[in-house]
């Protein structure tokens, strides 16, 4: 395993994405977490379970006879698989391939392109958690393959990286211009529509912009500034407003802390 291993993606706007693996202790820290939080959920599906067996039991045994303890025991243990793999498909599908332990963590799950995990992704990666956590399987593979992928995703087409953080040094220079709209952007616009995708292409675009021909970066420019309007629900622009200006002032906003 290489420390700090990076893939790279080509999105349709022909802007490169690079993203860093989550690496082992990074998925072990955010597990642990999960973990906590599922012993906890455990402990009350238990309590509650346990309040209720006993008169379920004595209920079939009047009814049914003496089987029905087993029954209740088998459906106790998939109702217990069923809190088991649903938690982590059901944040990783609402929270764009995080749970609770990988967003303290700051990692998520994406698809090997890039794109956010759907529910088969999840699903997949769930069910094949309980093989990956035999004789840690998963570990074993995760430290051995060269994009870190353990069984589950494998199987989802999958692979776990670092999120991407919104404090860092962004690199470029913000024009004022970009600085007194995105004041107006967090009022007049939906933000919340705003995938972290969008917001790295917008970041990748405006790192690289230097180097690009000037129709090449005119082009490129108007293109991203036409589908984030799209995407933030934004009907006009203000007419002195350049696309590059737009594109800054996006990336200003995202990172407000009240968004």
């Amino acid at each position: 395993m290489h420390i700090f291993n990076r893939v790279k993606f080509d999105t349709p706007e022909s802007v490169e994405l690079e993203f860093t693996l989550a690496g082992i202790g990074n998925r072990a820290y955010a597990l642990m977490i999960d973990y906590l939080i599922l012993a906890a959920t455990f402990v009350v599906y238990l309590l509650v379970w346990a309040s209720i067996f006993g008169q379920l039991i004595d209920f079939g045994n009047r009814i049914v006879g003496a089987e029905v303890a087993l029954w209740l025991t088998a459906i106790a243990f998939l109702l217990a698989f069923f809190i088991y793999a649903g938690y982590f498909v059901f944040f990783e599908t609402l929270w764009q391939g995080q749970t609770p332990g990988k967003r303290i963590a700051k990692i998520r799950v994406v698809r090997d392109d890039g794109r956010l995990v759907g529910l088969q992704q999840a699903s997949l990666r769930a069910l094949l958690r309980p093989v990956d956590e035999f004789l840690f399987l998963g570990a074993f593979l995760i430290m051995f393959s060269r994009k870190e992928k353990r069984l589950g995703d494998l199987a989802g087409g999958t692979i776990v990286i670092q999120a991407q953080t919104t404090n860092k040094s962004a690199g470029f220079t913000v024009s004022e211009q970009a600085k007194s709209l995105h004041a107006r952007l967090l009022e007049i616009a939906d933000l919340s529509q705003l995938l972290p995708d969008d917001f790295a292409i917008v970041r990748e675009y405006l790192l690289r912009r230097s180097s690009m021909t000037p129709k090449a970066r005119a082009l490129l420019s108007l293109k991203l500034a036409q589908q984030l309007q799209a995407i933030i629900n934004l009907e006009t622009l203000p007419d002195d407003v350049t696309a590059d200006a737009f594109l800054e002032a996006v990336y200003l906003a995202y990172q407000q802390p009240e968004f």
